[in-house]
């Protein structure tokens, strides 16, 4: 692309159409984003260490009730959640496709001695074993699936559960998605980033679509020495608290909780997640599929 395709852009993108999410497996992306994901100036990427420790406190409690545990963690990043879980004497299997946090997981478990294992695989076609106490998706990233992909992910995950295993996901609020879609345009430059490893300008829009519920961001990065630009896009699904409930009853679950956060209690810089604490239905509970 260049800049004339950007002035000559569609005025409003159709949701998913320009691109599914940002290269989360493109491994020069991948190797910035994992700086990211480690940094302890924001929690852009993964949270900083002090709150995924409190984090993994409640789920070792509150969830798990201090029982050793064999844990799935779909879109495990570079393992934040695992290796602390690992560390409490739980069981973990991670799944992600960013190749370098998967890279740097395996790398942290090998160190430490860690019951952890790592799958480098797009969570919609990998296999996600069995026989689970507990599956967590967390961080909002359900949400960056569509509709019916996220569908697909929760059933595998409600197989991947034995007899009486749960599931904790942790989604976006309906407003935290919505504000995204009507933040305004933005942009910025820098020597190097997240999107370049070469000095560029990064042009950002976003849009709401209030009839499917889902925000979209447009990013335009353009290489300062040659000009050329690279779009990509990232799609965002809104879901209110019933729609959750709706969602969960319909891949098989039984919602049991929900939480304003991963610590069950109502936390200003967490606030635009939730918190829901599900088990696997019985056939009973769960009706046809």
């Amino acid at each position: 692309m260049n800049l004339l395709d950007v002035v000559r852009r569609s005025p409003v993108p159709e949701p998913w159409a320009e691109g599914e999410k940002i290269p989360w497996h493109d491994p020069g992306f991948s190797q910035r984003m994992l700086k990211e994901h480690l940094s302890q100036q924001h929690d852009a990427a993964s949270r900083r260490s002090h709150i995924v420790e409190r984090q993994v406190r409640w789920i070792d409690d509150h969830v798990l009730g201090g029982r050793a545990s064999r844990v799935l963690d779909l879109g495990c990043g570079p393992g934040l959640y695992t290796s602390r879980l690992a560390q409490l004497g739980h069981e973990c299997v991670g799944i992600d496709f960013a190749p370098a946090s998967i890279a740097y997981a395996r790398k942290l478990a090998e160190r430490d001695g860690l019951r952890c294992r790592y799958i480098e695989a797009d969570l919609r076609d990998a296999e996600y074993g069995s026989g689970y106490d507990l599956v967590m998706f967390l961080y909002g990233e359900l949400n960056v699936f569509r509709p019916a992909e996220a569908k697909v992910i929760l059933r595998k995950a409600h197989d991947a559960l034995g007899d009486g295993g749960q599931l904790l996901l942790e989604p976006h609020t309906y407003q935290a998605v919505r504000g995204l879609g009507q933040a305004p345009v933005f942009w910025y430059s820098a020597e190097e980033g997240l999107f370049s490893e070469r000095p560029h300008v990064c042009l950002e829009e976003s849009f709401w679509d209030a009839e499917q519920a889902v925000a979209t961001v447009r990013y335009y990065v353009v290489d300062a020495g040659t000009g050329a630009v690279t779009r990509h896009a990232s799609s965002t699904q809104a879901y209110s608290e019933e729609d959750y409930r709706a969602l969960l009853a319909g891949t098989g679950f039984v919602v049991v909780e929900i939480l304003p956060s991963l610590t069950g209690q109502l936390e200003e810089e967490q606030r635009d997640f939730l918190a829901l604490v599900a088990h696997k239905g019985t056939v009973a509970e769960r009706g046809p599929r």
